[in-house]
Order: C-alpha cells, then sequence, then structure tokens
C-alpha cells in the first residue's frame, strides 16, 4: 500500500513536470467589441512560431477562464484566432475603464499551454438613458429667480468619450440647465429657473432636455420636463370699476 502511494505521488509530480515544462508566455491582443463572428483577431501560429499543419494533429483550442462559452476559435487551416461569438464589453466589464479577457490556449502531444489576453476595446453601441420618460416638477410662481431643482443624470455603459459628454435644454424663457459633479465623481443635472414664473400667463410647460454621448457616431437620449406652476397669492382682488 505503502509503496502504491509513492507511485501516485511520483506520477502527479511528473505531470505538474510536464505542465510546467510546455508552459509558454502569455499572448495579448486587442478588440473591438461587438465584431461580427469571424472577424480574425490575430494568428496564432505565426505569433508562437508553430507549425500551421500541427494545429490540427495537436488539437489546438482556446477555452476562456471561468467561462464555458466560446467566444473565439482558430481556424486550424490558417493558424488564424478569430471572434466565434459576440463580444460585449458591457457584459464583461461593465463600467470599468479597462476590460481584459483571459483565455486559455491549449495543444496536445506533447501538451503546451498558453495564456492569452484580450483586450476589448469600448466602441458607441449604447445611447444615453434617463431613469424616467417624463419628470413632472411643481414649481410655486413666487420660486425666486436662481432657485435648483435636480434632475436624474442620463446613464450611459460606455467608457470615455463614449459616454454621457453633454446635454441640450429646449430654449424657453424661464429655465437653464447645468450639469453638477459630486465628490465621488457621480453626475446630477440642475435645472435653475433663470426668470420669475407667472401662473397666470403660463400654467404648465413641457421642456425637452437631451443627453449626447461623445462617440462616432453620436447617440442620444431624452426626457420630458413637465413644469406645473402652483399658483401664489400674488395678485390683490380688482373691481372692473372704481365708482359704481
Amino acid at each position: 500500500m505503502t509503496h502504491l502511494r509513492h507511485i501516485v505521488r511520483f506520477r502527479s509530480f511528473a505531470f505538474f513536470f510536464v505542465l510546467v515544462e510546455y508552459a509558454h508566455g502569455d499572448l495579448s491582443y486587442s478588440v473591438q467589441e461587438e465584431l461580427k463572428r469571424g472577424a480574425v483577431i490575430g494568428n496564432i501560429a505565426k505569433d508562437l512560431g508553430l507549425e500551421v499543419g500541427k494545429l490540427s494533429t495537436r488539437k489546438a483550442r482556446v477555452d476562456m477562464e471561468k467561462n464555458n462559452k466560446q467566444y473565439c476559435g482558430i481556424n486550424l487551416r490558417t493558424g488564424d484566432l478569430m471572434v466565434a461569438d459576440r463580444i460585449d464589453r458591457e457584459e464583461h466589464c461593465g463600467e470599468k475603464p479597462s476590460c481584459v479577457l483571459k483565455f486559455d490556449l491549449l495543444l496536445e502531444n506533447p501538451l503546451e499551454l498558453h495564456r492569452l489576453s484580450l483586450q476589448v476595446q469600448d466602441v458607441n453601441d449604447n445611447a444615453p438613458v434617463f431613469p424616467k420618460d417624463i419628470i413632472k416638477l411643481e414649481i410655486s410662481e413666487s420660486a425666486d429667480k436662481g432657485a435648483k431643482y435636480r434632475i436624474n443624470a442620463a446613464q450611459d455603459p460606455d467608457v470615455g468619450t463614449n459616454s454621457v459628454q453633454s446635454y441640450i435644454l429646449q430654449e424657453n424663457g424661464n429655465f437653464v440647465f447645468h450639469i453638477q459633479t459630486t465628490n465621488d465623481g457621480s453626475k446630477y443635472g440642475e435645472l435653475i429657473l433663470d426668470k420669475e414664473l407667472d401662473r397666470e400667463e403660463q400654467q404648465e410647460m413641457k421642456l425637452l432636455l437631451t443627453a449626447l454621448d461623445g462617440g462616432s457616431p453620436q447617440r442620444s437620449g431624452t426626457v420630458v420636463i413637465h413644469v406645473i406652476v402652483l399658483d401664489a397669492n400674488d395678485n390683490a382682488p380688482v373691481f372692473t370699476q372704481t365708482v359704481y
């Protein structure tokens, strides 16, 4: 029994030694998200100095770490690393500025392992979206000029210049819009009263607010700000004539 344990330990050590001996350096590629299936990322055979004809006999394959889905594949006739399925940067990395997917490139007979890193570049495939389609504000006509009303900013899962860059408020005679940034870097908007309201003149108004990203082509999202002007006791009773 003791002799059998020694044999098992020796074989485990020998297998680990083979793995280490045939493990090679990393390969790194950069690719845009949302490329079509079959798009070429790079050439595995050329970059590793392998004979293309041996890729098939050695059963070359690419496996993604901690994921059974095949996002990349190898053309065994040419050695090209290709897109095998849709790669969505936001799905894998959210709003992180850098998105790197890790893969294992395996070859058999003899066993050979390579680490493969895929840097996924963001494309402007998402438009800014406001939390609601309509924002209702009830503002008294007695509100002072300069009064501020917070508006939740639009969200865009893209990063960098592809995220929200600016806002445009529909031209009107009462309000302007400014974007503010908090200490933690999050943003929100402020609707600022630039001219006092008069309910007797206008009881409500609908203003279109547009959020724009900086991508190409540029994408946008909109929200309607529905302002309801509340009455204030700013008028005294008036007779139609001074003497009856």
